[in-house]
């Protein structure tokens, strides 16, 4: 894939990279392998700004007076660095979460121990209260612990490696049954329960009761901590990731990596040529490419690796290709030992119902009709099957329990009155709309909430923000109405903007907290890049065609909304922007990519435009490449913030962006650094990042993906489009990039054709999920 999902672990090393052991580095995440680019024509030699002619390659460009373009060239720098980037991949890594700054030696707090980030029993267990992301976590955790339980009240736990029986001969038989066409995989799948039904709340005042602060999770006991050091020393392994295993495998992590050393790959960042050095040193003579145990843990790699791209489950032939390539010699019986061993779920949905009997010859063509191809069957792991499941209930009760009401007003407010899940879809100014309706319904007397993704969307909707939320500080309770002794939210209406951002698990949480008869209306542009977590939660229900859908007919105004409406239509178009609004920067490479950015952040769009450095947002294609978020973020830190780094590779003032959970990152500045870690500002914010989470949580924000930037907007944006990014382009990349401008976008253009046939052909890889089908069997409306 070339545009992953998003930002839901550390980068990888790119896959391949020849290793017996896991001596290298292993505590980066996985990074999809590089798509094939796309073939570039020759490059122009003309330049585009404001004031000169359109480019010949239709990308946008403007009429007006001498623009930034024409400043950036004239005030070319001697000073400026010559950028000795090493040639990466530019795809977007599957974790937009912050690169470990590894090259830092310096430690955060006395400027002289090693950069943090090493095992987990150096954390500080005497923390005087959770941060938000800690207790996000732990409500996370919470629900899955729920979800679990109820699923355990239906089967019981499956032993890896036990003889075929019971459950797992069931779903093994229904691996074989539904490829040969004999049943459905379905069959053999039980769902969990409905939860039971709460009851609607009455007209009373909004509850403040506010769940207790759940506990921090316990540090591995040291015992097991030495034990695993111990195993993984044996096996070759880094010993600094004996913290993590142990977190990962609980208690017994030192026996299981000896009973199974392929465990190792559950640790976040460890590719199969590791774990298979690993295991060659425990096992030597008894190690082989064919043990059963290697080919459950690969498959449950693959799917959390296909999690990291939006895929909740995959087609059984891809992960039968994916076992083939890392060597399985039968990849066929390794998905078939996976199932039996209940490492993964196996589903196929239901076909549609066979018509009504007609004449012989309408017979014999819907005999034929069902000999044609059958739904995929697909693999998946439990938590997302879980979650998936949870979230259709959630929604399927919310659609049956709402009681239908006429309310006056706009399209959006009637059709919020008469139903219980509303869509809508619109740009930047239609996220007006739905505020609107959050503040007619409190007229009406109802408990009315506004949800976003980010702070600065909150910001963003101005003084209608002022009682709007994040969805993570809802789901935390660090903000919001509190739950009632049930613990569902005390709403009537929850009104969440940024929908596409919403991954199945924080979505399934969401709705899974609101009471029967409450409200649900989700919006925002369907255009953007999506959820950087597993899922497509607004996609599917878009496609599922279950709920109204209102689009909004807001048009986004000024040249920047002109330009970025007609990229959603698949046209590049030629904006007049009299106001220097839009400005394109043609360059020959990478180099001078990275040459012509700094000058437009530093120097250009301060003097031409007004839009200070710190509110100018550098996004690009990716992390790796010569013009990538580590090159850029390096020449600008030179330029705008020089210093030794030495707190972890950050000094006070720094531009960061912190993933302060995985899928979730945050732009800030770093305020200081002490003992407990590094202080930064996000937004209204100060924030502390743990000394011993800033290597694998920061990296710098100058300069970031566009996946890192859906959601927020700033005054000026600067995009970076180097001739090696040509392959990661896609017109959802390039809407969302373009829209993340306010007042003013600049272009730095090295793609030549890649650009205007991106957005013309170009659309984002497709994710599989199970979202819509499990939303049609509950919620379809029967054809008349």
């Amino acid at each position: 894939m070339t545009e992953p999902a998003g930002e839901t672990a550390p980068e990888a090393p790119e896959d391949g990279a020849p290793t017996d052991d896991v001596r290298g580095d292993v505590r980066e995440g996985a990074a999809e392998p590089a798509a094939p680019e796309a073939a570039e024509e020759p490059a122009t030699a003309e330049e585009s700004a404001v004031g000169g002619e359109p480019p010949a390659d239709g990308g946008a460009a403007s009429a007006g007076e001498p623009g930034v373009a024409d400043e950036a060239a004239a005030t070319d720098r001697a000073d400026e660095p010559a950028g000795d980037h090493a040639s990466e991949s530019s795809d977007e890594a599957a974790g937009d979460a912050p690169e470990q700054q590894s090259d830092s030696p310096g430690a955060v707090g006395d400027g002289t121990a090693e950069a943090t980030g090493g095992s987990a029993e150096t954390a500080a267990s005497d923390t005087p209260e959770l941060s938000d992301a800690q207790a996000e976590l732990a409500a996370q955790r919470e629900l899955r612990a729920r979800i679990e339980a109820r699923k355990a009240e239906k089967e019981g736990p499956l032993a890896s490696g036990a003889k075929l029986s019971g459950t797992a001969a069931d779903l093994l038989a229904a691996v074989r049954a539904v490829e040969g066409g004999k049943a459905s995989g379905s069959t053999f799948y039980e769902a969990p329960e409905p939860a039971p039904r709460r009851t609607a709340p009455e007209a009373t005042p909004a509850m403040t009761v506010r769940p207790p602060v759940p506990a921090q999770a316990s540090a591995p006991a040291p015992g097991t901590t030495a034990a695993v050091r111990e195993v993984l020393a044996k096996g070759g392994a880094p010993e600094a990731l004996a913290g993590q295993v142990a977190a990962v495998l609980g208690e017994g992590a030192a026996q299981a990596l000896l009973d199974d050393p392929w465990q190792l790959l559950a640790v976040s960042g460890v590719r199969p040529e590791q774990a298979d050095g690993f295991a060659r040193a425990l096992l030597g003579a008894e190690c082989g490419p064919d043990d059963p145990r290697r080919a459950v843990a690969l498959t449950v790699w693959f799917l959390e690796r296909a999690a990291l791209q939006g895929h909740t489950a995959l087609e059984i032939d891809t992960v039968r290709a994916g076992l083939a390539g890392h060597a399985v010699p039968d990849p066929g019986a390794g998905v078939e030992e996976a199932v039996s061993a209940g490492a993964v779920l196996v589903f196929q949905e239901e076909t549609a119902e066979e018509p009504p009997e007609e004449d012989e010859e309408e017979q014999e063509a819907a005999g034929a009709a069902a000999e044609g191809p059958a739904s995929p069957v697909l693999l998946g792991l439990d938590r997302y099957a879980l979650a998936e499941e949870s979230l259709a209930d959630g929604l399927a009760r919310l659609v049956r329990t709402a009681t239908a009401d006429t309310w006056e007003g706009s399209e959006l407010e009637r059709a919020a009155g008469a139903h219980g899940l509303v869509l809508h879809t619109g740009g930047e100014a239609s996220r007006a709309e739905p505020v609107a309706l959050a503040a007619a319904a409190r007229g009406r007397g109802l408990r009315a909430l506004v949800a976003v993704h980010a702070d600065a969307g909150r910001r963003a909707l101005g003084p209608a923000g002022a009682d709007a939320v994040t969805v993570a500080a809802l789901l935390s309770g660090a903000a919001g109405p509190g739950r009632d002794e049930e613990g569902a939210f005390a709403l009537d209406l929850l009104v969440v903007l940024d929908a596409p951002q919403l991954d199945v698990e924080t979505a399934a949480m969401l709705v899974e907290s609101l009471p029967d008869g409450c409200r649900l209306v989700l919006g925002g542009d369907p255009g953007v890049l999506g959820a950087p977590g597993a899922g497509q939660v607004f996609g599917d229900l878009l496609a599922a065609r279950v709920c109204p859908r209102i689009a909004s007919r807001l048009p986004d105004p000024g040249p920047l909304g002109e330009l970025v409406s007609g990229i959603g239509a698949g046209e590049l178009n030629q904006v007049e922007a009299p106001g220097k609004e839009i400005v394109i920067v043609p360059v020959r490479d990478a180099g001078e990519a990275v040459h012509r950015t700094v000058q437009l952040v530093a120097d250009s769009v301060p003097r031409a435009i007004g839009v200070p450095a710190d509110q100018t947002q550098v996004v690009t294609v990716g992390h790796g490449g010569s013009a990538g978020t580590r090159a850029l973020n390096t020449a600008l830190k030179q330029r705008l913030n020089p210093g030794p780094g030495r707190f972890g590779g950050f000094d006070p003032g720094d531009r960061v962006a912190y993933a302060e959970v995985p899928g979730r990152t945050v732009t800030g500045t770093v305020l200081s650094a002490d003992a407990e870690g590094l202080r930064l500002r996000c937004g209204d914010a100060e924030v502390l990042v743990p000394k011993e989470r800033v290597e694998a949580s920061l990296r710098h924000g100058w300069a970031v993906t566009a996946h890192q930037a859906a959601g927020v907007r700033w005054p000026a944006v600067v995009v970076v489009l180097p001739g090696d990014a040509a392959g990661g382009l896609s017109r959802p990349w390039v809407y969302t990039a373009f829209g993340r401008a306010e007042r003013h976008l600049s272009v730095v253009h090295g793609v030549d054709q890649a650009l205007p046939r991106a957005v013309a052909e170009g659309t984002a890889p497709e994710r599989t999920t199970r979202l819509r089908p499990l939303l049609e069997a509950l919620l379809a409306v029967p054809e008349e």
